[in-house]
C-alpha cells in the first residue's frame, strides 16, 4: 500500500500540487476557530464572533461554484492566484477593523468587519476543486488517480484536524492577531505554488456548451450533491453530539476522543480503498459505500461507555473518505464538458452547507433528547443520503461513452484514464 502511495506521489508536480494545495486551502481550514478567538481577544462578543464566522462560510459556500466556473472558463492562474490574494486582503482588513473598532464596540457591531468576511469568505480560491480537475492530466493513469482522490479526501481529514492546532500553536507562540495573518499569508503562498506548476499553467477545460446552469444540468450530479448534502449534514451534527455525550460521561478530552476516533477511522479507510483498483461502475460502488457510511452511523445512537463509543466512531469514520473518493470519479464522469472545476466546488459547498444545517439540527436534538438524539441525527442523515442514491438510480447511472471513447479501450486495459476521466487538457 505504501508503495503505491509513495509511486504517486513520486509523479513529477504531484507531492507539489498535493502539498500546494492543502496549504492553500488552511484558512478555509481555520477560518471559524481563527475569527472567534481573535474577535474575543480584540473586545468582540461571542455572538459578534459567531456571525463573523457564520459570514465566512456563507460567502465561500456562494463564492466555490462561481470561481469553479471562471476556472472551467479562463484557467486556473487567471482565477486562483487574484482571488487568493483577495481573500488573503480580506482577512487583513478584518484584523485591521478589530485593532481599530473591537475595543469602542459596545452594543454596535462593525459593518466592515462583515463586509471583510464577505470578501474573504468569498474570493477563497477552488483550490480543492482545481486539484481533482489537475489528477487525470498530471497522473495519467485510471489506478493512479483514484489512489489520488483517495489520498486528497484523507488528506482534508488531517488538515481539518491539523489546522485549529496549528491556530492553537500561534495564538500561544505570538498572538491572536499573529495567527489569523500567519495562516492566511501561507493560504496565499499555498495557492501561489499551485498556480505557477507547469500543470496548472497549462491546464486548460475541454469545450463546454454555454447554459447558465453550467455543471448543474446534469441529472447525474445533482443526485449526488442531494445525497452528499445528508453525508454533510450527518458529519456536522457528529460534534455537537461529541461534547453532549462527554458532558455526560466525564467531560475533559472525551468529545476529542470521539472525534479522533472517526477522523482515524476516514484516515484508515482512505488509504486501504486508494491502495487498489476496485472493479465494475463507481456509482455502483457509490450506492454500496453510502449503504456502509449510514450502517456505520446508526449505532452511535446507542451511547455506550467511553472506550466502546471510541471504537464505534473509529468504525463510523471508516466509509467517509473511500465514499468522498469514490464521489470525486462519479462527479468526473458526470459533470456537463467543460465543467468539471464548478461541479468539484459545488460539491465542496453541498457538503460544507449540509455541515452546517446537521449542526444547528443536533443542538435543539441533544436538547430534547441528550447525546442519542444528537447521534440520531446523524444516523438519519446517512439513511437519507442512502435513499437519495437509491431513488436516483435512473439518472445516476454510469453515463454512455463519449465520441472516440472506443478508440480509448486498449488504453484503458494497459492502466490509462477511463473515458470518464475528462477533466481538462494539456494546452
Amino acid at each position: 500500500m505504501t508503495a503505491g502511495y509513495g509511486e504517486l506521489l513520486r509523479t513529477p508536480h504531484a507531492a507539489r500540487l498535493l502539498t500546494g494545495t492543502l496549504v492553500g486551502r488552511l484558512p478555509n481550514a481555520t477560518a471559524a476557530l481563527a475569527v472567534v478567538l481573535y474577535t474575543r481577544a480584540e473586545g468582540g462578543g461571542y455572538a459578534l464572533a459567531g456571525v463573523l464566522a457564520a459570514v465566512y462560510g456563507l460567502a465561500t459556500a456562494v463564492g466555490q461554484p462561481l470561481l469553479g466556473r471562471a476556472v472551467d472558463l479562463y484557467g486556473q492562474p487567471r482565477v486562483m492566484l487574484p482571488a487568493a490574494l483577495l481573500s488573503g486582503l480580506g482577512m487583513g482588513l478584518f484584523v485591521l477593523v478589530g485593532l481599530t473598532h473591537f475595543p469602542l464596540l459596545g452594543g454596535e457591531t462593525p459593518w466592515p468587519a462583515h463586509a471583510a468576511m464577505l470578501i474573504a469568505g468569498l474570493f477563497t480560491p477552488p483550490l480543492e476543486g482545481g486539484l481533482r480537475a489537475l489528477w487525470p492530466s498530471v497522473l495519467k493513469r485510471k489506478d493512479r488517480v483514484q489512489a489520488a482522490y483517495a489520498l486528497d479526501a484523507v488528506a482534508q481529514e488531517l488538515m481539518f484536524a491539523v489546522g485549529p492546532l496549528l491556530v492553537t500553536l500561534l495564538v500561544a507562540a505570538w498572538s491572536e492577531t499573529a495567527a489569523v495573518l500567519v495562516v492566511n499569508a501561507a493560504g496565499v503562498l499555498g495557492a501561489l505554488s499551485v498556480v505557477v506548476s507547469e500543470p496548472s499553467r497549462l491546464w486548460r477545460s475541454e469545450p463546454r456548451e454555454s447554459h447558465w446552469l453550467g455543471a448543474l444540468r446534469s441529472g447525474g450530479l445533482l443526485a449526488l450533491l442531494g445525497a452528499f448534502f445528508f453525508v454533510g449534514l450527518a458529519l456536522g451534527s457528529i460534534a455537537v453530539a461529541a461534547v453532549a455525550y462527554a458532558d455526560g460521561h466525564g467531560g475533559g478530552m472525551v468529545s476529542s476522543y470521539l472525534l479522533s476516533a472517526l477522523g482515524a477511522g476516514a484516515l484508515v479507510g482512505g488509504l486501504v480503498y486508494g491502495a487498489r483498483p476496485w472493479p465494475g461502475e463507481p456509482e455502483a460502488r457509490l450506492r454500496l459505500l453510502t449503504a456502509c457510511l449510514a450502517a456505520g452511523y446508526l449505532p452511535l445512537v446507542l451511547v455506550p461507555g467511553t472506550g466502546a463509543m471510541t471504537l464505534l466512531s473509529a468504525v463510523a469514520g471508516v466509509f467517509l473518505a473511500p465514499a468522498l473518493a469514490c464521489a470525486f470519479t462519479v462527479i468526473d464522469r458526470h459533470a456537463p464538458r467543460g465543467t468539471v472545476t464548478e461541479a468539484f466546488s459545488w460539491l465542496v459547498t453541498t457538503f460544507s452547507v449540509g455541515a452546517s444545517v446537521g449542526t444547528g439540527a443536533a443542538g435543539p436534538a441533544v436538547e430534547l433528547g441528550g447525546a442519542a438524539a444528537g447521534f440520531a441525527v446523524a444516523g438519519g442523515g446517512g439513511v437519507v443520503a442512502l435513499l437519495v442514491m437509491l431513488a436516483t438510480r435512473p439518472v445516476l447511472k454510469a453515463p454512455a461513452p463519449a465520441a472516440g471513447a472506443v478508440h480509448r479501450k486498449e488504453n484503458d486495459r494497459n492502466g490509462g484514464v477511463e473515458p470518464g476521466f475528462r477533466s481538462g487538457h494539456q494546452a
